[in-house]
C-alpha cells in the first residue's frame, strides 16, 4: 500500500493559517436584541451549561444511527421537561423527530438539532454538539420570548447523515409556519458561512444477456462491460466539470461467476455541486454517460434517482450570519468570513433544502484540527474542545434567535436578502 503524500494538505494548511491571521471579522449593522435581553440570554446559557455538556457527553457515549436515535431523543426530552418544556415526539411521520415550542403569534424562529451518528466511528461529525447547542439555544431564547415577542421552537431533525430527515419533515409541513432556522456544525475553524454542496444519488442498473463465457460468449451482452464503461465515462467527465463538482461511485453488482456473461451489473454514484443549477446539469451529463455506455454494449440501463431525498447546497444569509459572528465575540471566538478556509473542503447537508425555503444559517464552530468523519474528530467531539463548543455554540444560537425576534429591522434585512437571492424554491419538484 502506498501512503498518500500529505504535502498538498500541509501547504493548504499553511496558506489557510496566513489568511486567518489577516481576515477581517464580520460585523453587523443591526442592533439585535436589547442589552438587558442579551444578558438574560447569556445567564440562561450559563445556568444550563453543565447540563448541556452532560447531554453532549451522553449522546457521544451512546451513538445511534439515523432514524434509530430513540435513546438520544429521550435524553433531550427529559432535559427539556426538567426546564418546564413539553415536547411532541414523532412529528412529520418520523419516530425520532420532535418539536418543543414557546411563545405566541409573531415571527417564528426554529433552532435545529441533529443527533444521528455514523456507523463505525460514532459521533465523528459532532452531532452530539449540534444537538446540545440547539437545546441550549432554545432554552435560553425561550426565557426571553415574552420580551422579544414571537415564537421560538426546537425541532429535532433525524438522519442528516444520508437520510434527509429535514426534507421529509418539510414535505410533511413541519416548517410551514417557521420564518427562519438557525443551527451550527462542528469543524476545524470558526466560520460564519461555509458552503456545503448539493448532492444527488443515482443507481445505474445495467441489464444484458447471459451466456456461457467460454462456449458461446458471442451470444451474450455483457452488463458488467457496460457498467465499467459508465464508470470510466464518469471518470473522464471529471476533467470537464467545474472545480466545485464531485462525482464518486462504487460497483454494487458485477455478476456472479466468471464463466457466465453478467446479465446484470450496478453502480451507485453520489453527485455533488455548489449550485442547484449546476447539480441539475451534472445529473444530465451523467445520465448521458450511462445511456451511452449501455448502447455501446447492447445493454439497457435503468437509472434510479434519489432513493433518499436529494440535498441542495446551502444558500447563505449574510445578515443573519453576521449576527452569529457578533454573538460569538462574548465567547472569545471570531468566526471567519467566507473564502478564508478552503471552500472545497466540504460535504453536503439537508439543511441546504431548508435554506431554499426560508432564511437559514449553518455556521461552523471550531472543535478539532481534524477531518470530519474520522476517529480523531470523534474523540475531540467528546472531549474538552467539544464541551467548550457546546457552551459557546449554545450562547451564539440563543442570542441570534433572540436578535431575530427582537429586531424588526434585522428581520426585514434577512428576508429582503432571501427574496433577492431568488426566494422560495419548489424543492420537491426541482429535479423533475
Amino acid at each position: 500500500m502506498t501512503v498518500p503524500d500529505d504535502a498538498y494538505l500541509r501547504a493548504l494548511s499553511a496558506a489557510t493559517a496566513q489568511r486567518v491571521e489577516t481576515a477581517e471579522p464580520l460585523t453587523s449593522t443591526h442592533a439585535g436584541a436589547p442589552a438587558a435581553v442579551r444578558e438574560r440570554v447569556a445567564e440562561g446559557v450559563r445556568r444550563a451549561g453543565d447540563e448541556l455538556v452532560a447531554l453532549s457527553r451522553d449522546l457521544h457515549a451512546h451513538p445511534e444511527e439515523g432514524f434509530a436515535e430513540h435513546r438520544s431523543v429521550r435524553q433531550v426530552v427529559a432535559l427539556l421537561e426538567r426546564h418546564g418544556h413539553g415536547a411532541e415526539v414523532g412529528i412529520g411521520g418520523l419516530g425520532t423527530a420532535f418539536v418543543a415550542r414557546r411563545g405566541a403569534d409573531g415571527p417564528h424562529v426554529a433552532v435545529l438539532a441533529e443527533y444521528d451518528a455514523l456507523p463505525g466511528v460514532g459521533h465523528a461529525c459532532g452531532h452530539n454538539i449540534i444537538c446540545s447547542t440547539a437545546v441550549g439555544g432554545f432554552l435560553a431564547a425561550a426565557e426571553v420570548v415574552g420580551e422579544t415577542g414571537g415564537r421560538v421552537s426546537l425541532i429535532g431533525t433525524p438522519a442528516e447523515e444520508g437520510g434527509g430527515g429535514k426534507e421529509t419533515l418539510a414535505r410533511a409541513g413541519v416548517f410551514d409556519d417557521v420564518d427562519a432556522v438557525v443551527m451550527l456544525h462542528p469543524f476545524g475553524h470558526d466560520v460564519a458561512m461555509h458552503p456545503f454542496l448539493g448532492r444527488r444519488q443515482v443507481e445505474m442498473v445495467f441489464r444484458g444477456v447471459a451466456a456461457h463465457a467460454a462456449a458461446q460468449p458471442f451470444m451474450g451482452r455483457n452488463a458488467l462491460d457496460a457498467a465499467v464503461s459508465a464508470y470510466q465515462g464518469v471518470s473522464a467527465l471529471r476533467q470537464h466539470l467545474p472545480g466545485t463538482d464531485r462525482a464518486h461511485g462504487v460497483f454494487t453488482d458485477g455478476g456472479a461467476r466468471p464463466n457466465v456473461v453478467p446479465e446484470r451489473a450496478a453502480l451507485l454514484f453520489y453527485l455533488r455541486s455548489a449550485d442547484p443549477e449546476t447539480l441539475r446539469d451534472l445529473a444530465a451529463r451523467v445520465t448521458a454517460v450511462a445511456e451511452g455506455a449501455a448502447t455501446m454494449h447492447g445493454c439497457s440501463v435503468e437509472l434510479s434517482w434519489d432513493t433518499q431525498p436529494a440535498y441542495l447546497p446551502i444558500r447563505f444569509n449574510h445578515a443573519l450570519a453576521a449576527r452569529w459572528a457578533v454573538n460569538q465575540e462574548p465567547a472569545g471566538r471570531t468566526p471567519l468570513p467566507p473564502g478564508v478556509v478552503p471552500e472545497f473542503l466540504t460535504g453536503s447537508t439537508d439543511l441546504g433544502n431548508l435554506s431554499f425555503r426560508m432564511p437559514a444559517i449553518h455556521p461552523m464552530i471550531a472543535v478539532a484540527d481534524a477531518a470530519l468523519h474520522t476517529a480523531e474528530f470523534a474523540t475531540a467531539a467528546g472531549g474538552p474542545a467539544g464541551d467548550a463548543a457546546v457552551r459557546d455554540g449554545a450562547l451564539g444560537l440563543a442570542l441570534t434567535a433572540a436578535d431575530y425576534l427582537a429586531d424588526p429591522d434585522l428581520r426585514d434585512a434577512v428576508h429582503a436578502e432571501f427574496a433577492e437571492a431568488g426566494g422560495r424554491l419548489d424543492v420537491p419538484r426541482y429535479f423533475d
